[in-house]
């Protein structure tokens, strides 16, 4: 049976039903779906979940014909090949056609009205980019690039350093310059990395007058980030979400909702708790040379059902997320609603510590929060996790991101604690 508790679209099921033949040739799954006696969807319903083990076993043999040589298909510039950050596990290479990138993402911008009008309007609309630079495919954090080696089409990729917060004041005042010499229309942006950035624009009373709003994408974007950054740059600042192997899969609309690309991917549940909360399955759509079949992607979200048409909630990553001590799941997202209207907090890091141990530390903003707002946070964080003693709250100035590059707003020590899926 289809994993998600929600009705699912017809179309789209129509569709995974028509490339049903085609992926029954992709060696990967040929055995599954050639031996399945079941007819139609019967098949794809029976498929067992991805994994990154079986993407990177045997790779790109598993994806690609016989007749087909992935060498062959990078110097006839047939395909791009791409490697994931790194987030789970070890880093995954990923093939897609010549292209087939800027599609997906220009489709799922556009689900946005707002969005979607400015780039009608401006379909050679610039951007600059603020990412770890081993979270793109174009800069490498182990050396100094060049401007010219960092504009690629019509993205400038303005930062050279894993963590923001070590950056010296001449090095944000080369990216403030640069972005400004730019004129992009908007910012493309791991939010930790824009909210360090945009402190130094604040501090400076740096604005750019092109820009029209700011995609967060990369990592999971906190409340604090959002509201730091729309107080800084006076526009809209929108959540992108999905992952190199799979493109970009959810695009937030004006209403705050997250729209899900129906070309690009059919998205299930896994195993939803009774909050309808489940690990995300996504079977990708248009990417002809790497399907990927009910790929478990990492990450847990929530299906809600609308007069428009279901919306998402992304919770975060699965291995993130915390157990209260009755021993259920606590997400990243529900964590990050207690910050909602917390002022004063840059960004932040809760960790489990151990079965029933908590500590926050955060790094704050221009102006700190208050003892009375730190003691009502506490006092919340207890009643989401269950816990009755003093949770240590810390403020540093720097906090380490994980070896992707990417930072973790809940996390947990190792060894984890065993989560129960449920509440």
């Amino acid at each position: 049976m289809l994993a998600a508790p929600i009705h699912p679209d017809q179309e789209q099921l129509a569709r995974l039903e028509a490339l049903l033949p085609r992926w029954r040739q992709v060696p990967l799954y040929r055995g599954p779906l050639g031996g399945c006696g079941l007819p139609g969807l019967g098949c794809f319903q029976q498929l067992p979940l991805l994994g990154k083990p079986a993407m990177r076993e045997n790779f790109p043999h598993n994806f690609l014909q016989p007749e087909l040589s992935l060498e062959m298909l990078l110097a006839e510039k047939v395909v791009e090949l791409e490697h994931t950050s790194g987030t789970t596990s070890e880093r995954l290479p990923v093939i897609f056609a010549r292209g087939w990138w800027d599609e997906q993402e220009q489709r799922a911008l556009r689900l946005n009205p707002q969005v979607a009008q400015i780039l009608a309007a401006q379909p050679e609309a610039r951007r600059a980019t603020l990412t770890a630079p081993n979270c793109n495919g174009f800069t490498c954090p182990t050396g100094w690039m060049p401007l010219a080696q960092r504009i690629i089409g019509r993205s400038l990729f303005v930062n050279l350093a894993r963590i923001p917060f070590l950056l010296a004041e001449a090095e944000l005042a080369r990216m403030a310059a640069e972005i400004l010499e730019w004129e992009p229309v908007f910012l493309d942006t791991d939010p930790v990395h824009a909210v360090w950035f945009a402190r130094y624009c604040e501090r400076h009373g740096l604005r750019f007058p092109s820009l029209k709003f700011i995609l967060c994408s990369y990592e999971f974007v906190s409340t604090v980030h959002k509201q730091i950054l729309a107080r800084v740059f006076g526009v809209p600042v929108f959540n992108l979400y999905g992952s190199t192997e799979t493109g970009h899969l959810l695009m937030e609309d004006t209403a705050g909702a997250m729209v899900p690309s129906r070309e690009t991917a059919f998205l299930e549940l896994s195993q939803p708790d009774a909050a309808g909360i489940g690990d995300l399955v996504v079977t990708t759509l248009s990417n002809d040379f790497m399907p990927l079949l009910r790929y478990r992607i990492g990450d847990l979200a929530q299906a809600i059902p609308t007069a428009g048409g279901v919306r998402y909630l992304i919770h975060g990553r699965a291995k993130d997320a915390l157990t209260d001590t009755a021993g259920a799941r606590v997400t990243t997202w529900q964590v990050d609603q207690l910050f909602a209207d917390m002022a004063g907090i840059l960004h932040y890091e809760l960790r489990q510590t151990g079965e029933g141990s908590y500590e926050l530390r955060y790094i704050p903003d221009a102006v700190p929060p208050t003892a009375d707002s730190l003691a009502e946070l506490r006092k919340k964080l207890g009643e989401l996790l269950k816990f009755t003693g003093t949770i240590p709250v810390t403020s540093l100035n720097t906090l380490v991101p994980a070896a992707s590059g990417k930072f973790r707003l809940t996390c947990r020590t190792e060894p984890e604690v065993p989560v129960r899926s449920g509440n």
